[in-house]
């Protein structure tokens, strides 16, 4: 076995112990909820062979239905997100039962939207199927190339996803949307707080090599939508409404999740990679936060720019 592999099992094995610790939390925290119950049926209708779809059906504001469009086509995505955490994670034991479980809940996530979705007719219908098929059709994602930089990312993934979700919904005047928003968010806090753990569990076993995986894993994160149709125009939209930006991603997630629960700058005994990789890191997070600043005032005074000619209309 490769000398990077037989690191790998052996990382994977210390681990054991956290990991069903920490699934059986999740198992104890985890509440059991139905998609069907939240979709509003009673709201849908047949369509006509000859329907098209106005955005005045949908009663949402563009950055809602651009939020809407990233999230539900970032959850069609699962089956590619499953066989990475396989690859990563394993089959077996308290692994590959978590992975198997996160499946699941994951897999009600984006029924849940695309059934809301469609039966509201808040976006249009053939567009979202087309943008699905391209989506899945394309199987592109993230693909961290070691066990430390997979949980890493998907620390940090679960986390900007749950942000992403629960601000999606206050941009919802609808109650059934916003409560389907929020009950994805609750999933995908509880796992975040699964993976945040397993990977502190990580950098008290080997600290080194976790900053290195940490600092790759920053240096390259954008929130998934590789494939997605129109990605950089929605995800413009979202940052621009304050659903997702990098202010966020700076003072929500990169302070309190690296530099605060996993405490990159307290940690010792790093080797010098380790601390050339942490120094570069904490510098690279301090002018995210500089640049996130900048960008969030820019776009609250275009917010309120467009709020007073709307008054004065």
């Amino acid at each position: 076995m490769p000398e990077a592999a037989a690191a790998q099992a052996r990382t994977l094995a210390e681990l054991d112990p956290t990991v069903e610790r920490l699934l059986a939390r999740h198992l104890r925290q985890t509440k059991e909820w139905h998609p069907h119950a939240l979709v509003p049926w009673s709201r849908g209708k047949d369509f006509a062979p000859d329907y098209e779809w106005s955005p005045e059906e949908a009663n949402l504001s563009p950055e809602a239905r651009s939020a809407l469009f990233v999230n539900v086509l970032t959850e069609e995505n699962l089956p590619y997100y499953f066989r990475d955490s396989e690859r990563l994670f394993g089959r077996e034991g308290a692994w590959g039962e978590w992975v198997r479980r996160w499946t699941a809940e994951e897999g009600r996530h984006g029924r849940v939207i695309y059934d809301y979705l469609s039966v509201t007719r808040a976006l249009d219908p053939v567009a979202l199927e087309r943008a699905r098929m391209a989506q899945v059709q394309c199987g592109r994602v993230p693909q961290p190339p070691s066990l430390l930089e997979g949980l890493a990312y998907v620390t940090l993934q679960e986390l900007a996803t749950r942000i992403a979700h629960f601000n999606t919904g206050r941009h919802i005047g609808d109650p059934a949307g916003k409560a389907i928003m929020r009950r994805v968010a609750f999933d995908e806090n509880l796992h975040f707080l699964f993976y945040r753990d397993v990977m502190s569990a990580a950098v008290e076993i080997d600290p080194s090599s976790a900053v290195v995986a940490i600092a790759n894993q920053v240096k390259g994160f954008a929130m998934p939508g590789a494939g997605i149709t129109d990605f950089d125009a929605h995800s413009r939209i979202i940052a621009e409404a304050g659903i997702y930006d990098l202010a966020i991603h700076h003072d929500q997630i990169l302070r309190p999740v690296v530099m605060r629960d996993w405490n990159l700058p307290g940690l010792t005994e790093l080797s010098g990679i380790a601390e050339a990789a942490r120094d570069r890191l904490v510098q690279m997070i301090e002018r995210i936060g500089r640049v996130g600043q900048r960008l969030a005032e820019r776009y609250a005074e275009a917010r309120s720019s467009l709020n007073r000619d709307a008054a004065l209309a």
